[in-house]
């Protein structure tokens, strides 16, 4: 009968946890039924601006994370068309993200054996991301994401541009044919062979670089409105592009990419029904998780940077979802993985976006676009032809110095030495580590800290005073009553803290003239099963050398657990409840002493003695 009632209250618990801040299914309809011809031409007219960035940082993308750039397209694409469905901000656009992309690349490099396979296991592992996601979201998770220091991420993407900037250099250099990028499975290999390959330098592929970084850099200063990313590719590929179609020395042999047709463009399902497919899914675990992790932790931010600018409330588990559901629509697609572009947001944002059909314009946009580089190849002009693989290297390695936030890396070094090191061990570990490893490392560290502070509980021997006030006891002084000590306890009584907690209170014990111990709970929060099972270890202990425990200034939370827990009635033993005998005493809070008053006459009674002088000041009035 008690399981069965356990397993109800289980079920009950279950229930109402999903029953509080659900998930919305398809939150866009009361946005549709709102929706004017004014809101369409403004929102119409934002997402033509973001097109012309979300295009070309679509293949930029898929060129970082080593895949055709028709991945990268058809992410952008669907993932901005089916984000909003589900979406909790109305400014957010999805799509292929530098870091994201980058932990694709540093997982296929650190695991060449499957780097022949990346084409086909991308979509496997954009599944499992979407699947992760959205199991994160209606589990809400993204509520935990608050206590991820944001040391974390700007440590994450710093290092993460170094690679990304290192990588680069190698197209931007012409050394794509010395240097194989997926067989250094570190930053310093990549460096050594980078460094190695230097003197073979390919000038036509560094002038065609140097030359549209200038531009690029010239637009960002003199005119930054403009979409210079979008602009110095389409003047590179204007002025170079011809040079290298029809092979004009010396630009002949200059690198582009390989285009796609409209077969291309067919939705592709992921290969599930084959003999290795587990073996698969194992081996992409642990980078999908962290894809996963990475894309909501983006999104996240994000959503909390434009709504802190729209006086907006984000809803971050609605935004986790809307990843999930944009990356299972990008596997089935045939895209890579998906998440919140935040310069892409901005601009939607600072373009007159009124609603969420702004990203799905911006995805239909890109559409017509990836149709027509497609249709090219039909007219025997195919337009990825005249985009030279240099000068796209050169704008990413621009765009990524950009990833540097001198303004956080400073806050972060410089507010505590915890921030300073969350953010110096992150930083290091993208450097040493796989990607997929180097942000779980510093999530890791970043909670370790927070646990350190927050399970430091603050215990503090208590006395009155001549007027009955309580006060720390000094070092000084003696206790008024040698037998009885009053102990404070304020903070948290989590797990992380419960062990200090326990160890605190027996080194209270150790005085030998101690009969009596008046645990003060009134500011005691977050009590656990470890807690609470380290409070009736106490209990016992002091029982067996025939010392008393009694627990003042309870909380309703407290009692709650205390009495679920069966925690009370190991306190309660001994008492004779007929007689009005208690070791419990509830805090009241017009009079906040009157519980500790209790309880030093209940310690006086188990001492066998009245006699001490107990002056305490309250109002009898609110008893």
């Amino acid at each position: 009968m008690s399981l069965r009632r356990n397993l109800g209250k289980a079920l009950q618990n279950t229930r109402k946890f999903f029953a509080a801040e659900h998930v919305r299914p398809l939150p866009f309809i009361g946005t549709l039924q709102r929706y004017t011809p004014g809101k369409f031409l403004r929102d119409a007219r934002a997402a033509a601006n973001v097109t012309m960035l979300a295009l070309p940082q679509a293949i930029a993308h898929a060129t970082i994370a080593g895949l055709p750039i028709v991945y990268g397209i058809l992410c952008s694409v669907i993932a901005a068309i089916v984000a909003p469905l589900f979406a909790g901000s109305r400014y957010t656009i999805l799509g292929t993200t530098n870091a994201t992309a980058f932990m694709l690349f540093s997982f296929f490099a650190v695991n060449p054996a499957l780097a022949g396979r990346a084409n086909e296991l991308v979509m496997l592992l954009t599944l499992m991301v979407g699947l992760i996601a959205v199991a994160g979201a209606l589990l809400r998770v993204a509520d935990l994401l608050q206590y991820v220091s944001r040391s974390v991420l700007v440590g994450y993407i710093a290092g993460a541009a170094v690679l990304i900037m290192t990588n680069q250099l190698i197209p931007m250099l012409g050394l794509d044919r010395l240097v194989d990028n997926h067989a250094s499975t570190s930053f310093a290999t990549l460096l050594i062979a980078l460094i190695k390959a230097l003197p073979h330098t390919d000038w036509i592929a560094l002038v065609i670089g140097i030359t549209t970084l200038a531009v690029y850099a010239a637009m960002r200063k003199w005119q930054p409105k403009w979409p210079a990313f979008a602009l110095s590719l389409l003047l590179s590929s204007a002025v170079f592009g011809p040079l290298i179609r029809f092979g004009i020395p010396p630009f002949a042999h200059a690198e582009t990419f390989v285009t796609f047709g409209f077969a291309d463009l067919t939705p592709k399902l992921p290969r599930l029904f084959h003999e290795g497919i587990f073996n698969d899914i194992s081996t992409l675990l642990g980078v999908a998780l962290a894809i996963a992790f990475l894309a909501s932790l983006e999104n996240t931010l994000m959503s909390k940077t434009l709504t802190a600018r729209t006086e907006e409330r984000a809803d971050v588990n609605q935004d986790m979802f809307s990843v999930g559901m944009a990356n299972l629509a990008s596997a089935l697609g045939g895209g890579m993985p998906a998440s919140g572009s935040l310069n892409r947001s901005m601009l939607n944002h600072e373009s007159g976006a009124v609603t969420r059909f702004a990203s799905m314009f911006c995805g239909f946009y890109t559409l017509v676009f990836a149709i027509l580089i497609a249709a090219s190849v039909g007219w025997g002009v195919p337009l990825i032809d005249y985009l030279p693989r240099a000068g796209l290297a050169a704008l990413i390695i621009g765009q990524s110095c950009s990833l540097f936030n001198a303004r956080h890396i400073k806050i972060c070094l410089r507010s505590t030495g915890d921030d300073a090191s969350v953010l110096v061990i992150t930083f290091l570990c993208t450097l040493l580590a796989p990607l997929h490893v180097a942000i779980f490392v510093g999530v890791a560290i970043s909670i370790t800290l927070f646990l350190r502070k927050a399970s430091r509980p603050y215990l503090i021997e208590y006395e009155f005073n001549e007027v009955g006030e309580l006060r720390e006891m000094g070092e000084k002084r003696k206790r008024p009553i040698p037998a009885i000590s009053i102990v404070h306890v304020e903070g948290d009584l989590f797990f992380g803290a419960a062990e200090l907690f326990r160890t605190q209170i027996q080194r209270t014990i150790a005085d030998p003239l101690l009969k009596v111990i008046i645990l003060r709970l009134k500011n005691a929060r977050h009590l656990d099963a470890t807690s609470v099972m380290a409070l009736e270890d106490l209990i016992l202990f002091m029982r067996e050398k025939n010392l008393a425990l009694l627990v003042s200034g309870a909380t309703g939370e407290v009692y709650r657990v205390l009495k679920k827990s069966g925690i009370l009635d190991t306190l309660q033993a001994g008492c004779n409840r007929d007689a009005g005998e208690s070791n419990l005493f509830l805090n009241s809070p017009s009079n906040p002493n009157i519980s500790t008053r209790d309880a030093l006459k209940r310690a006086q009674q188990l001492l066998g003695t009245d006699k001490a002088d107990i002056r305490i000041f309250y109002d009898p009035s609110k008893k």
